[in-house]
């Protein structure tokens, strides 16, 4: 029998389908958490709904279902593939909140005004029908349209206009904006390398959804510490130790641009102020800087820490917890529990309200997202490597760090990050080293963090079993160290050492 919603259901369940709901996602997606909606309301305020896959309904405490799912903490997405928390008819199908389909939801809904000011705030288990199921691109295309007036796209316009309110809102708390890069790669169907590699282009849509998913998060966060102080799971991000900051401020001394870290205000602040004529992408290389900087987020029982510890550093808000994404992270699941017996919706049991198992299940969600980060880096660096395998570009690239032997180069392009060595074929190294102006000097050719250089990228294939990938400089041009230009790609199969003779 296909699964369907039965009158029981309905009897315990807001029915919101008649809503116009739509979810907006990456190309591809299918394990689709949230999905928002906009509407005015008779009273001339607004009514802006976030709802989230109610997992719940379908792993239920204890079976064998959700211990799998509490020891793999997380999805894992890796470059041509991703690796489920919960089975694929959970993650694809039946809690995915799909286009045109009917679901369970855990619904949050504001009533605001044209400001964003919250008036009233309740949360739900709701049933939906999603009218659609949106990437990025398509839901600008829709905002950006003079000619589409249905609903969904009026409450999207109306959304994007309250998420840009709150934005600045945060913004002006202290919230960090920072950056780093993230690449998409084109795969070939047939033999599964990559083909193509493109940085991700983010649109105020990613914004959009980004901003009601933040405030969902704070509004639980603060529903649950109220219900449950001593056993609610929230999330904290550290600030960090001030030296920390010093490779940051010492990069922002190098072009005379002065970075404050004595509040997140203040680094804000610089970090919004720090522009150089002619340099666009200045800004960008010193959020990215910014980041290395930080302190790793992690997952806590409230009921383990004082409440001045809750603090969440990079998003400025006194709490915070995850609860938009239970498909893909069991934090949220455990949220998720904890909020519908807050709600009446669902009882307790024993283990949600110990803070000594909550503490130890915390432990162990931080140390799954830790290792979901390093396997997604580590697949994102393998395809990198396996789309350069067979060719050798020429790309602009950054300086990121100056280091003793090396330059740490960022090539936005492919969002990649190498070394280009500072030694010469024959071992030599031409450069001096300044540690306290962090620069390379070779001749009259002088290297500073940020700097503009061209290199060529290409996979060093000396040692068969260990190949990996290197950087040449093309300019500025150093004699005796830099290679000379060439087209946009190369061939690079003649440079293969040659093959061994097989035993006979």
């Amino acid at each position: 029998m296909p699964w369907c919603i039965t009158e029981e259901d309905v009897k315990c369940r807001e029915d919101l389908r008649h809503l116009s709901i739509c979810s907006v996602d990456p190309p591809g997606c299918t394990d689709i958490d949230d999905a928002l909606h906009c509407r005015q309301l008779d009273n001339g305020n607004l009514e802006v709904g976030v709802h989230i896959a109610d997992v719940t309904h379908f792993i239920r405490p204890g079976n064998a279902l959700d211990t799998e799912a509490a020891s793999r903490g997380t999805t894992v997405y890796l470059v041509d593939k991703r690796i489920d928390m919960v089975p694929e008819l959970l993650s694809s199908n039946l809690c995915s909140l799909r286009g045109n389909e009917e679901r369970f939801a855990f619904s949050c809904i504001w009533q605001m005004n044209d400001n964003a000011e919250i008036i009233a705030t309740r949360f739900t288990k709701s049933i939906i029908k999603s009218r659609a199921a949106l990437t990025y691109e398509l839901a600008q295309l829709r905002i950006d349209d003079p000619t589409m007036n249905d609903e969904v796209t009026l409450g999207l316009r109306q959304l994007n206009k309250l998420a840009k309110i709150l934005k600045k809102g945060r913004i002006d708390k202290g919230a960090l904006t920072l950056a780093s890069t993230e690449v998409r790669f084109s795969m070939d169907s047939e033999t599964h390398d990559p083909i193509d590699v493109e940085t991700k282009q983010l649109r105020e849509t990613n914004s959009m959804v980004e901003e009601f998913m933040l405030l969902a998060n704070i509004s639980v966060a603060k529903k649950i510490q109220e219900e449950f102080p001593q056993c609610a799971l929230l999330r904290r991000h550290p600030a960090p130790p001030l030296s920390n900051y010093e490779p940051l401020i010492k990069a922002g001394d190098s072009k005379n641009v002065n970075i404050s870290t004595d509040t997140n205000k203040d680094l804000a602040i610089s970090l919004e102020k720090a522009e150089i004529p002619g340099q666009p992408y200045f800004n960008t290389l010193l959020r990215m800087l910014a980041t290395r900087c930080m302190m790793q987020a992690v997952y806590f029982c409230s009921g383990t820490l004082p409440e001045d510890e809750f603090y969440h550093y990079g998003l400025a808000t006194p709490i915070y917890t995850h609860f938009t994404s239970p498909i893909r992270r069991y934090s949220d699941v455990i949220v998720h529990r904890l909020l519908s017996t807050a709600i009446g919706a669902d009882q307790s049991y024993a283990n949600l309200l110990d803070k000594h198992k909550a503490q130890s299940l915390c432990n162990n969600l931080n140390y799954r997202h830790k290792m979901a980060q390093y396997a997604g880096r580590a697949s994102v660096g393998l395809h990198t490597q396996l789309f350069f395998k067979d060719k050798a570009v020429d790309e602009e690239g950054f300086v990121l760090f100056v280091r003793k032997n090396a330059l740490q180069i960022l090539i936005p392009k492919f969002g990649l990050e190498g070394s280009l060595f500072l030694k010469d074929n024959k071992g030599k190294n031409c450069f001096v080293h300044s540690e306290d102006e962090s620069s390379q000097t070779a001749g009259d050719i002088k290297f500073r963090v940020f700097d503009r250089v061209i290199v060529r990228i290409s996979i060093d294939k000396t040692n068969i079993q260990h190949q990996k990938l290197q950087l040449k400089l093309v300019h500025p041009v150093v004699k005796g160290f830099s290679v000379p230009p060439q087209g946009k790609s190369s061939d690079v199969r003649k440079d293969e050492p040659p093959l061994k003779k097989s035993k006979q």
